[in-house]
C-alpha cells in the first residue's frame, strides 16, 4: 500500500506541473502588453507588413528580406550552406529554439522524455532558425501584421540583440540541420521555459510596441493576439 501511494504521488507531480503550466500560460497570455497599440491602416504607404506564423506548436516571424530599414542578407548571408544569391526570395523566417531540438529532433514525435525534462528543468543552448521564403500567402497560420517604420526598426534591433556580438572580421557560426534551405545561428541567450520560442516571438513583437500577451509559452498565446486574415471564397 505504501509503495502504491509513493508511485501515485510520483506520478502526480509531473501531472500537477503540466496543469499548473497550462493554467499559468493561459492566464499569462491573456495579460496584454502595449494595450494601447493600434495597427496602422491598410492604406498607410509607410507601413511595413510582416507575418506571424505558427505550425501549431512553434511560432516564427516572417519579415521582408529588404526594406529601407534592414537588409537581412547582411545578417544572415548563409542559408542551407549556400550564400544568399542576388535572386533572393522575398521574405526571411526567423524563429528561436533550443539547440538539440532544432538540430536533432526532426519532428515533435522524435522528442524524447529525457530531452524534454532537461529543457524543462535546466534549459539549453539557444539558436535562431532562419530560412528564406517566396511570397508567403496569408492564411490561418500565416497572419499579416503592419508596423510603422519606427516599430519595425525596434523589432529589427531586438532580433539583432539576440545574436552574439561579432569581432572585426569574424563570421557568424552556422549549424546545419532540419530541412534544406534553413540555417541555424547561435543566439546570445539561453533557452528556458521562461524564455521559450513562443515567448521570444512575443517579446520581439512587444519590443516593437505591438499588443501581445505577457507570458506566452504556447503558440496560441501568441496567435490569439494577431488577427486572422480575411481570405476570398
Amino acid at each position: 500500500m505504501r509503495a502504491r501511494r509513493w508511485v501515485l504521488g510520483a506520478l502526480a507531480v509531473p501531472v500537477a506541473l503540466v496543469l499548473i503550466s497550462l493554467l499559468a500560460g493561459w492566464i499569462g497570455s491573456a495579460i496584454p502588453r502595449n494595450a494601447e497599440w493600434r495597427e496602422p491602416p491598410a492604406d498607410d504607404p509607410s507601413a511595413i507588413e510582416i507575418i506571424v506564423t505558427t505550425n501549431g506548436i512553434h511560432t516564427e516571424l516572417v519579415l521582408p528580406v529588404v526594406t529601407d530599414i534592414k537588409d537581412w542578407r547582411t545578417t544572415f548571408p548563409v542559408i542551407g550552406g549556400q550564400q544568399c544569391s542576388e535572386q533572393s526570395p522575398t521574405h526571411v523566417a526567423i524563429g528561436y529554439g533550443e539547440k538539440e531540438v532544432f538540430l536533432d529532433t526532426p519532428t515533435w514525435a522524435d522528442l524524447d522524455l529525457a530531452t524534454a525534462l532537461r529543457i524543462a528543468f535546466r534549459g539549453g543552448d539557444a539558436l535562431l532558425r532562419v530560412g528564406y521564403r517566396s511570397r508567403p500567402n496569408p492564411d490561418e497560420r500565416h497572419r499579416p501584421l503592419r508596423l510603422r517604420p519606427e516599430e519595425y526598426r525596434r523589432l529589427v534591433a531586438h532580433i539583432e540583440a539576440a545574436l552574439p556580438p561579432l569581432q572585426r572580421g569574424e563570421v557568424r557560426r552556422t549549424y546545419r540541420g532540419g530541412p534544406t534551405g534553413q540555417a541555424f545561428y547561435e543566439a546570445a541567450s539561453r533557452y528556458t521555459l521562461a524564455n521559450s520560442s513562443n515567448q521570444w516571438t512575443a517579446d520581439t513583437l512587444a519590443a516593437a510596441g505591438v499588443t501581445i500577451g505577457l507570458w506566452t509559452p504556447f503558440s496560441g498565446g501568441v496567435m490569439n493576439w494577431i488577427a486572422t486574415p480575411e481570405t476570398g471564397s
